[in-house]
């Protein structure tokens, strides 16, 4: 037997007879009451909301004398009625306190009419005091079917808003872009406000996203897999503050940054990207070009966790530029490292990655010995004694600026 059913069971069953007749006085009595006592209601009992409230307060009256006859009776139409009005609640932006007290409201003239009733009609002290015991008993479930409603439509309202966001997060991220009136139409059912400019943060726990995620469903729903993603993107969002946004997009976590280089903008994003694990931040752009700035971070990100790129603190893409622009086309870059160092391919490996390492710091300083021999902790002798050797594998093209800037590249782009 239910909680509610075993105060019922105390009592007689023809303490129902006695109390039918007071209902639809009870009702209009309750009604006015609630209109006159509940803040949160005043006013608001006319037209569609005041025909609700009656039929929620008719049917709890009528609904409890049923149980005084049968306490194991099956009432679930009854309980949909009190779901609903939970769901009512939140659907009209109120909280649950008018309603609640709505119902205590009730329970209280409920009380005193059934107790004129009773002694009317010669029950016995006992009786009433169970009938107490029931009414509140009874009140109790109501609002806990009540505030079941109410949490549900919450969750429900949160993960639409979620979904929501979600999909403006892809629109944004998406490329080829997406049209500019898609994302104002997203940009309005997510509640976010299109900034002047904005900033795409890659964030991650230190995995690479995958390569050629599935399509995602175009309502926003979360793709298998994505939901650690979508967590750290949601969470890292509000502790921005209200002008970011975030979500999964294409297997990456993404937050979207309105006005990252306003004053203090940086210094924000820094705090709120404590304990992040890798961090990429793209260029800053007006909205429509959202999706530029995503690819940047994006391919910043996942340098960065390939160690192509310094891991620790945020990556921002455009201070890496050189490095982007090779990561661009790998192919173009490993053929352009493959062709400019052949020289080194004959020389025996210790030998060769101290040449590399010489020569990179001798492009990036042509003609400086002292400056090379200090980036590389070696004596100036050293520095000369390698440089000859480079000559003889290089010829003129230490010596030609086109040719030393393709060295340099072919270099990075090698590791």
């Amino acid at each position: 037997m239910s909680p509610v059913g075993r105060p019922f069971a105390t009592l007689p069953p023809e303490v129902a007879d006695v109390l039918r007749p007071v209902l639809p006085g009870l009702a209009d009595e309750t009604i006015a009451a609630i209109a006159r006592e509940v803040p949160g209601y005043a006013g608001a009992m006319e037209g569609s909301f005041g025909r609700v409230v009656r039929l929620g307060v008719e049917v709890a009256f009528n609904r409890f004398v049923d149980l005084l006859v049968d306490p194991g009776a099956d009432l679930g139409g009854g309980r949909d009625t009190y779901v609903d009005l939970g769901r009512g609640e939140f659907q009209a932006g109120r909280s649950l306190d008018a309603l609640l007290a709505a119902y205590r409201l009730g329970a209280r003239l409920a009380w005193r009419r059934f107790v004129e009733a009773g002694t009317a009609g010669r029950l016995e002290p006992q009786v009433l005091y169970d009938l107490g015991e029931a009414i509140f008993a009874y009140i109790d479930e109501l609002s806990a079917e009540s505030a079941e409603g109410f949490a549900e439509e919450q969750s429900a309202a949160a993960g639409e808003s979620q979904r929501r966001r979600r999909r403006l997060v892809r629109l944004l991220a998406q490329y080829p872009p997406a049209g500019a009136d898609a994302i104002r139409t997203a940009a309005l059912a997510a509640a976010w406000a299109l900034p002047r400019s904005l900033a795409a943060l890659v964030v991650g726990d230190g995995e690479i996203p995958a390569q050629g995620v599935p399509e995602p469903p175009p309502d926003g729903t979360a793709l298998p897999g994505e939901e650690n993603a979508d967590a750290i993107a949601t969470r890292l969002a509000r502790r921005i503050g209200p002008g970011a946004i975030g979500g999964a997009a294409g297997g990456a976590a993404c937050v979207f940054v309105a006005d990252p280089d306003a004053p203090g903008a940086r210094r924000r994003l820094t705090a709120a990207l404590a304990g992040t694990d890798v961090a990429a931040l793209g260029p800053s752009v007006g909205w429509e070009h959202a999706a530029a700035s995503a690819r940047r971070a994006g391919m910043a990100f996942r340098l960065a966790l390939a160690g192509r790129l310094p891991r620790g603190g945020l990556v921002v893409a455009e201070e890496h530029l050189g490095a982007l622009l090779l990561a661009a086309d790998p192919d173009v870059a490993a053929d352009l490292a493959r062709l400019k160092l052949a020289p080194l391919d004959a020389i025996a490996p210790g030998t060769r990655e101290r040449l590399a390492e010489t020569l990179r710091a001798w492009v990036d300083r042509p003609g400086q010995v002292q400056a090379v021999a200090a980036a590389l902790d070696v004596h100036p002798q050293t520095v000369r004694y390698r440089i000859r050797q480079l000559r003889e594998l290089f010829g003129e093209a230490l010596e030609d600026p086109e040719q030393r800037f393709e060295l340099g590249l072919a270099l990075r782009a090698a590791g």
